[in-house]
């Protein structure tokens, strides 16, 4: 068990878990450094936390804790300076027309079917494109922080009949900014819905007047995760700081 320094919360314990096999770098062990108790966390504490390198997977909040490995950088874009690429702009043109709906966490069958094509189309293989209606809401629509649940759709048919639905995404709310919490979309080929999302997700939090959108964590060597990067300027945190990426020579 152990007591990060840097969080002054006094009220939360830390406790490590055991290893398991990493889910982003094959061959490599894993650990997460985990705050309890959950019921004990809150908006202002979980605040904290994501500022201090944590992430939330329903119930659970932690970090990577791992023995020897320093791979999982936590990042977060400063939206006042933010300015998209070229290929952003690309998918902001592309997708813009896609109808956002902001609801509080609930479970909708549509959603969970787009999810199961989203895992099997992006991650078959990973163990989550099976995942039964209970670890799906384990995983996405268990919270006891200020979350919500976003939609994008096509615009309505001309009888008013709901557009097709294209994305869903789960977000925190905290004291300063955005945390994106989880993703997922129509596996369509020569679509950009994940930068999109992240475009949006920006837009909100410039409207909202707050300064950052936590990204989760960047691994540089993980297709999967590179890609938080070119979402420029970003900041790192490295030992404890919050640093630029341009001051620390990361890409």
């Amino acid at each position: 068990m152990t007591h990060p320094k840097e969080l002054p919360l006094a009220s939360l314990q830390f406790y490590a878990t055991a290893p398991y096999p990493c889910s982003y770098l094959p061959g490599r062990q894993a650990r997460s450094q985990v705050a309890t108790p959950s019921h004990l966390i809150h908006a202002d504490a979980y605040s904290g936390l994501v500022a201090n390198g944590f992430r939330r997977s329903g119930m659970f909040t932690y970090r990577p804790y791992c023995d020897g490995c320093n791979a999982c950088v936590p990042l977060r874009v400063p939206v006042a300076r933010f300015q998209p690429s070229r290929s952003q702009r690309r998918a902001w043109k592309q997708h813009q027309h896609l109808q956002s709906r902001v609801l509080r966490l609930c479970f909708v069958p549509e959603h969970y079917q787009l999810y199961l094509r989203y895992q099997a189309g992006r991650h078959a293989g990973g163990g989550m494109d099976h995942d039964s209606i209970d670890q799906y809401t384990q995983f996405l629509l268990q919270s006891r922080v200020n979350s919500r649940l976003v939609e994008f759709r096509e615009p309505p048919a001309a009888d008013g009949t709901l557009g097709a639905l294209k994305m869903v995404s789960i977000l925190d709310i905290l004291n300063d900014g955005l945390s994106a919490v989880y993703t997922f979309y129509e596996p369509e080929p020569d679509t950009s819905y994940g930068t999109y999302n992240v475009l949006w997700q920006i837009e909100q939090t410039r409207q909202l007047k707050l300064p950052h959108v936590y990204l989760g964590y960047w691994i540089g060597e993980s297709p999967k995760m590179a890609y938080k990067a070119q979402f420029r300027p970003n900041e790192r945190l490295v030992d404890g700081v919050w640093q630029p990426a341009d001051d620390i020579g990361s890409p």
